[in-house]
């Protein structure tokens, strides 16, 4: 597995890193723990030494599981977790005061097992707590030795400079793929001109750019799809073509859909590392097989007259939830 360095950071992790969230949030029932630790083990061994895990992802099993799985590595792997919510409950709304954030780590801490966070993030931006004084925080934090890097997520340009005025902002994470373009817009040339790294999230579209869901497919009750329009049977119909031009791309090359989603992602930009998540150990070995799928720049070229083509119907994010990201 090849390295890159997250902007100016320092922060060195695999081209590839993988998201934990599904192993225990979001898309229906928490695996199995047993499993769970096969899984990010598996990732270890593939290569990947970059783990992204948050409080609110359960809340909190999800660090205990990524904390146990890379006990026995711990020193050769970067885990990154996250702040920002009240009592670490999505359903509760934002909490980025520094008093709560000061309790997190600690909190944290313990459930990973470690004696630091590799890479601390504000979870979303909290309109209520000026971007300065969570900064602030953290670097309090980074100079106790309980974090070693800063990082943002879902976060607009005058956020992530303001941010960044006060401590160094090592990473942004925000959702980035072939079918969610905006970070191209202000984000990426911004993170660019300042030595940000970018860690794109659902970069295979929670699942759409496998090729594995259709209009027909069915999710499980708790699965957070369901109530995502994107989602929706009528807008997977509509947004089937774009799964047709991946499959006829990634035969030219030999590779999978999910491959190339990943690969197009890894070509955007050097400073670029994308997690994707799964449950599946088929589907780990897919997707750190993408490290080693070569576009040309006549390949770029051709998806991006191809992505041109395509018009991608649905919201993202239920309106509820849209008002969380920053802009």
């Amino acid at each position: 597995m090849q390295h890159r360095k997250l902007g100016n950071s320092g922060l060195e992790v695999s081209a590839i890193g993988l998201g934990c969230m599904g192993l225990s949030y979001g898309y229906g029932p928490a695996t199995e723990k047993s499993e769970g630790i096969k899984v990010i083990r598996a990732a270890f061994d593939h290569g990947v030494t970059f783990f992204d895990s948050a409080e609110a992802y359960g809340p909190f099993f999800n660090e205990e599981l990524v904390g146990e799985a890379l006990a026995p590595f711990r020193d050769q792997v970067v885990i990154a977790t996250k702040f920002g919510f009240k009592e670490g409950d999505v359903s509760q709304g934002l909490d980025s005061r520094p008093e709560r954030i000061r309790a997190v780590v600690e909190a944290s801490l313990k459930r990973l097992n470690t004696d630091r966070i590799d890479l601390f993030y504000q979870h979303r931006v909290d309109p209520n707590v000026p971007i300065e004084d969570v900064a602030g925080a953290v670097k309090d934090l980074i100079q106790q030795g309980k974090v070693k890097h800063f990082g943002l997520s879902e976060a607009g340009e005058k956020s992530i400079r303001r941010a960044h005025a006060v401590q160094p902002v090592a990473a942004l994470q925000s959702e980035y793929s072939m079918w969610w373009r905006e970070p191209e817009e202000t984000v990426l040339p911004t993170l660019e001109e300042l030595g940000i790294g970018f860690v794109p999230f659902s970069p295979l579209g929670k699942g759409f750019l496998t090729g594995a869901i259709d209009a027909n497919t069915t999710f499980d009750k708790t699965d957070f799809r369901n109530i995502v329009p994107r989602f929706s049977e009528e807008n997977r119909q509509a947004n089937a073509g774009l799964v047709d031009v991946l499959g006829r791309i990634a035969d030219s090359k030999s590779a999978t859909r999910a491959q190339i989603a990943l690969a197009w992602l890894l070509a955007q930009k050097p400073w670029i590392v994308p997690i994707p998540g799964t449950t599946k150990l088929h589907r780990l070995t897919e997707n750190v097989g993408a490290a080693a799928v070569e576009l040309s720049a006549d390949d770029l070229s051709a998806i991006e007259a191809a992505l041109r083509a395509i018009k991608v119907v649905g919201d993202r994010y239920p309106a509820h939830l849209q008002q969380r990201v920053d802009r």
